[in-house]
């Protein structure tokens, strides 16, 4: 069973690397993405004024880089079973937001709203198998219930 395990969490793993390296490898479709959907709130433009200042880079470019490089990080992370369980947390949150500025199907009507009601399921479930990585973390557990499913 634990090989079981081992395999489903590398597959698993496949989908966040293969998504963060498409977005670092398309970094302007990410940014226009990020900057049609993610409204920086106005408390937080002081700092984000200066972020854009220190890096020559417009903000909606710096979280394009940011999230393909969390995503192909976490992902190799969780594959290759090294902190598994923080990865998979971090991932929890960043599903959850990305989920909450990318599929906001309750803003939407028709087709497009089915479209990305399915999608937003289709993260929920991806939370739901994070908390699973997050639960089993690294290594065995001395409880021989713990694997039987």
């Amino acid at each position: 069973m634990p090989a079981f395990i081992t395999f489903g969490r590398v597959l698993f793993a496949v989908l966040f690397i293969v998504s963060g390296a498409f977005k670092l490898l398309d970094i302007a479709a990410t940014t226009q993405m990020i900057t049609d959907k993610v409204v920086i709130p106005g408390l937080l433009t002081a700092y984000t004024t200066q972020l854009e200042g220190m890096s020559g880079m417009p903000m909606p470019q710096m979280l394009a880089i940011a999230v393909g490089a969390l995503e192909v990080i976490c992902g190799l992370m969780i594959a290759l079973n090294f902190g598994a369980r923080f990865f998979a947390i971090l991932l929890i949150f960043f599903v959850i937001v990305a989920t909450f500025y990318g599929h906001d199907f309750w803003n939407q009507t028709g087709a497009e709203q089915k479209n990305n009601m399915i999608h937003a399921l289709k993260n929920l479930s991806l939370v739901g198998a994070l908390f699973v990585i997050a639960g089993i973390g690294r290594g065995r557990r001395s409880d021989p219930s713990y694997t039987d499913v």
